[in-house]
């Protein structure tokens, strides 16, 4: 049975969400503040996180926030009743997977839920991709079998989304790749139109890949297109 944390101050929600998940045949645990949720998240492992942003203690972004440093890779859906896309930015930045904005149907929440865990398991079932050999291009080198990066013969420490960027351009070399493109790619959703999470996750990567950032050699930007990852040395 599949174990899901649900995070929320709100007992009306909680009620719902518990109702509705363990009809799914999902086993619910919950917490109504963050600091309860990060101890319970640190001490028992979870197949799902649906997480709150607004909370007592400790709100839903900086829990995300926590448990990643923690390397809980526990997949988290985000709950937000905001407006304001910055929430949404932000906790897809710090490695949330997705978000729903309230009101929403638990038909909604469970959807998310499946769909994330499809993308999940597909990267987990070995095919083309997950069996190629490694990836170089200069002096960068991917195993994308173990998940590590390698520049200039140093290992670098990459989040999962940055690593999924970087792979993702280094199959495409050369080749431009608008933003709008890598928001379906890599995130798997149409942002309406927000961008900014692409452009915040390209200026990491190259803090992290580059000799300097500001002058970058690899990750180049199009302006007007988007951006392309090419080989320096040739």
């Amino acid at each position: 049975m599949k174990k899901i944390l649900v995070v929320d101050d709100e007992p009306s929600i909680v009620t719902l969400l518990t109702f509705n998940l363990e009809k799914e045949g999902y086993h619910v645990t919950t917490a109504q503040d963050g600091l309860e949720a990060f101890h319970i998240a640190l001490n028992e492992q979870f197949d799902f996180l649906l997480v709150d942003v607004m909370l007592p203690g400790l709100d839903g972004i900086e829990l995300t926030r926590k448990l990643r440093q923690e390397k809980i890779e526990t997949p988290i859906l985000i709950l937000t009743a905001k407006d304001d896309p910055i929430d949404r930015i932000l906790g897809l930045e710090i490695g949330a997977d997705d978000y729903i904005s309230k009101p929403f149907s638990p038909r909604e929440v469970l959807a998310r839920m499946k769909a994330i865990s499809r993308r999940m398991e597909h990267r987990s079932i070995p095919n083309d991709e997950s069996v190629e050999k490694p990836i170089r291009i200069g002096e960068i080198y991917v195993d994308t079998t173990n998940y590590q990066v390698y520049v200039r013969n140093q290992l670098i420490d990459l989040t999962p989304k940055e690593f999924e960027l970087l792979v993702y351009f280094m199959k495409r070399k050369n080749r431009v790749i608008d933003r709008d493109t890598l928001l379906d790619r890599i995130w798997k959703f149409d942002f309406d139109g927000q961008t900014r999470i692409v452009d915040v996750h390209i200026s990491h990567l190259r803090e992290k890949i580059e000799r300097d950032p500001k002058r970058p050699e690899y990750l180049m930007t199009i302006r007007g297109f988007g951006y392309k990852f090419q080989d320096p040395t040739q």
